[in-house]
């Protein structure tokens, strides 16, 4: 194994406060990377929509910009076709009926100069099956993780679980070394990690300082680092692409794409829908003929064409034109309420400006809502200050994005987490008998194409409540400087840049 660079250990310690708590697919903006690349190209300036609102806790939200900035990874990564692929382990096997997996790992160090081992592996396992809230990716599993022998890991779950390895390939259960845990759940992502880039410096939830990781198993990466912003304005981002203040500058806003050069523009199809979500659990919208009433008054036409100016589609369900088996499996919801006249009700509608495309479709909503007859507050903040007050339930309303591959890319994942009684990022409150009995149906199939099947059929269920109205299916906007090369444009969203990215 490559001897890991030694430790700055002082340095780090003034630099980086405790922090508590890969995929490559759909095509990099210009030659694929290099594993065995040793270049030494200058650091990489790189624009966040998302602020840090865990304070780079590896478990919850913040594992994805660890994930896509190269920063951490798991055992497994999604590969172009959504299939769980070898990352830090280089292979595995099914036992007992799928109740428990062995995986094989590589000769792998990390950031602080460890050696990547099984006990190591399945510690780090169980510190986030131990979390509190736990990982979206382990809604509704239980999972312990031991030590076989010094190079293999095994993981058991209660039930047996058929997606397993896509279930470890989410990065809040990537996997770090037994210096990143403290008291009390904390977990200290900074040179701690396995990535290509080690996280050195942060400045609060405004920026990040990532240096290269030279013993990285997967060959030293051609930038020397990157320096990172969050910046929840999305005009802010793209002007910092026009001024060459950015290298990369993820999710430009619509408005923006037609005063920028064409060829710094990259779109990917994604399976991220933005959708409008309604609280069945308290307020106006328990009532399920007010529910239906909102989705008739709801024109997703006029949020594809007049908000995005044709870069989405007007959505059709859940599942939208990224997952190209999708289409073809969809049912029509059943069992809607008839909709009733709002007469007035009051309710308030809730958007995050990080993507301002939100905004802009919450504002034609509240519009349309208030021809329905509903009378319309809204609330706009960034995520940061929004998430706590959606995940209590104080709003009646909120237009979100989500990718419906996100949490394990499987498409079961995120129906568990998001519309079960039991889901930890269940903002519609939805606990419905008939949705989490087609869910939990789904979760049992072990066939790759009986399990789309059940999928599409617990998405009936779950629009035949209108908890949810679907608006449009999305395409992901970057930005990339022409002199950027091997950006990973991933239609899961879980990679920005990796060994080959370099400018």
């Amino acid at each position: 194994m490559t001897t890991p660079r030694s430790r700055l250990t002082a340095g780090l310690l003034l630099l980086v406060p405790l922090l508590s708590s890969c995929f490559s697919a759909g095509g990099a903006s210009s030659s694929a990377s290099d594993p065995s690349a040793s270049g030494s190209g200058g650091r990489l300036h790189v624009v966040l929509a998302f602020q840090p609102t865990e304070n780079y806790s590896p478990h919850g939200q913040d594992a994805f910009a660890l994930s896509r900035l190269g920063v951490a990874e798991g055992l497994t990564r999604l590969d172009a076709n959504g299939a769980a692929a070898p990352a830090l382990a280089e292979s595995w096997s099914r036992e007992k009926g799928g109740r428990s997996w062995v995986f094989t790992l590589r000769e792998a160090a990390f950031q602080d100069g460890g050696e990547v081992t099984a006990q190591a592996v399945a510690s780090s396992l169980n510190h986030a099956a131990g979390a509190s809230p736990a990982p979206a990716a382990l809604s509704g599993v239980r999972l312990t993780a031991d030590a076989v022998g010094g190079d293999r890991v095994r993981v058991r779950t209660e039930e047996p679980d058929p997606v397993l390895p896509l279930r470890l390939s989410k990065p809040s259960l990537s996997v770090f070394s037994p210096g990143a845990y403290g008291e009390k759940g904390t977990v200290n992502p900074a040179g701690t990690a396995t990535g290509p880039f080690e996280l050195t410096g942060t400045t609060g939830d405004t920026a990040a300082t990532l240096d290269r990781f030279d013993a990285y198993w997967g060959g030293r990466a051609q930038a020397a680092g990157i320096d990172v912003r969050f910046v929840s304005d999305g005009t802010a981002r793209a002007n910092a692409l026009r001024t060459g203040d950015a290298d990369i500058a993820e999710s430009l806003p619509v408005a923006q794409i037609a005063s920028l050069d064409e060829d710094t523009v990259h779109e990917t199809d994604t399976a991220r829908n933005t959708s409008l979500r309604l609280n069945t659990g308290s307020g106006a919208f328990t009532d399920a003929g007010l529910r239906a009433a909102a989705r008739e008054a709801v024109d997703a036409s006029a949020v594809a064409e007049g908000v995005h100016e044709g870069h989405a589609q007007p959505a059709r369900g859940l599942y939208g034109p990224g997952l190209a088996w999708a289409g073809g499996k969809r049912g029509e919801p059943a069992g809607r309420a008839e909709a009733t006249e709002p007469r007035g009700t009051r309710i308030t509608l809730a958007a995050y400006d990080d993507r301002p495309e939100l905004a802009e479709t919450a504002q034609v909503l509240q519009q349309q809502l208030e021809k329905a007859g509903f009378r319309v507050g809204l609330e706009v903040r960034t995520y940061a200050r929004l998430e706590s007050d959606l995940l209590a339930g104080k709003f009646d309303a909120v237009v979100t994005s989500r990718n419906m591959m996100l949490d394990t890319g499987d498409p079961v994942g995120v129906l568990v987490s998001d519309y079960t009684c039991e889901g930890g990022y269940n903002l519609s409150f939805l606990c419905d008998e008939k949705a989490d009995r087609l869910i939990a149906a789904a979760q049992a199939e072990t066939d790759p194409a009986k399990r789309q099947d059940a999928a599409m059929k617990a998405e009936a269920a779950i629009l035949g409540t209108d908890a949810e109205i679907p608006l449009v299916h999305l395409k992901a906007v970057t930005g990339v400087a022409a002199s950027v090369k091997g950006t990973v444009l991933d239609p899961y969203e879980r990679q920005l840049v990796s060994t080959g990215t370099r400018r």
